[in-house]
């Protein structure tokens, strides 16, 4: 996490981009579909791009590839060969790569840190597209668990992204899994980031700051956090992250609309102002800091004006 650590030596902390699914439904892309944004990556790549770009200029320091829904199974359900599956993973870090390339030529880097790629490994909750991300208790055990992320998360890997989003993780058990099959990059990094219940629990209703006790014994795993969780929360798993580490804590909670995974539609009013409350978590410990689902540039540039100028 050396890149990590470069830019935090130079800024207060990493802002991170904000929704993808938004963005593209935005540009009229019609998610509603098992493979989520992953769908996208198979049809218009360019769309991808541009999000990533305008979280870029937005001021955006990180940016999370497009492939939390992007693994072999779903794309070999929908009837795509081994090999195309794997270049479509593979596209996910490339689209975001040369969005971030083009930027950074253009950007002025007297005042900026060049942008790291985050390449995403979503749950497997996220691959059975059934809400399993909010609940956990998986029908697989910790072993068959590896065996499913295995592929994915080698192929991110020599795609050469800057390093892992292990993201909306609802159990300690998958979690587990992911930091194992770490040990068999032992070149790659990542940040493992939990989905929560409350102040407290993760969504399987684990302590979290037991989890991050385990997580903490690991090198590879440079940082812990949350996201696609309620923003009102968020200060209080931080101060439950802190109690057991000292490694940076990265959170991107979504905008405080609530998501039914069965009729797939949100409800209940967004927060009133991210941007401050971003700098809530600032001064609470976190030190990597952006938006999950519902949020987008807007968000980003507001958070920031408030935590770097």
């Amino acid at each position: 996490m050396s890149r990590i650590t470069d830019i935090l030596a130079a800024q207060p902390c990493i802002i991170l981009d904000g929704a993808f699914a938004t963005e593209l439904e935005k540009r009229g892309c019609d998610l509603n579909d098992p493979l989520w944004s992953a769908k996208v990556l198979m049809e218009q790549p360019e769309l991808i791009a541009a999000v990533h770009r305008d979280y870029f200029d937005a001021g955006a320091d990180c940016t999370i590839t497009a492939s939390y829904q992007a693994t072999y199974e779903g794309f070999m359900a929908r009837g795509l060969s081994d090999s195309e599956a794997e270049a479509l993973i593979q596209r996910a870090v490339s689209v975001a790569c040369k969005a971030r390339d083009e930027f950074w030529q253009q950007a002025d880097q007297t005042i900026r840190q060049c942008p790291l790629i985050a390449a995403s490994v979503g749950p497997y909750g996220a691959f059975l597209a059934d809400g399993s991300e909010y609940r956990g208790n998986y029908p697989l055990n910790e072993d068959q668990l590896i065996e499913f992320h295995r592929r994915r998360l080698m192929t991110l890997v020599a795609a050469g992204a800057d390093l892992l989003a292990c993201e909306t993780i609802p159990c300690f058990e998958e979690a587990r899994a992911l930091v194992r099959l770490l040990s068999e990059v032992p070149q790659a990094s990542a940040w493992i980031s939990f989905s929560a219940r409350d102040g407290i629990h993760t969504r399987q209703g684990e302590k979290l700051r037991d989890c991050a006790s385990w997580l903490d014994d690991y090198e590879q795993v440079g940082a812990i956090g949350i996201n696609c969780t309620e923003p009102r929360y968020v200060s209080e798993l931080i101060a439950e992250i802190r109690s057991a580490t000292q490694k940076p804590i990265v959170v991107y909670p979504n905008s405080g609309e609530i998501y039914d995974p069965l009729s797939k539609s949100w409800s209940a009013a967004p927060a009133e102002n991210f941007a401050a409350m971003a700098k809530e978590w600032f001064a609470a410990g976190a030190r990597i800091i952006g938006g999950c689902c519902r949020t987008g540039p807007k968000e980003i540039r507001a958070i920031r004006e408030e935590l770097v100028r």
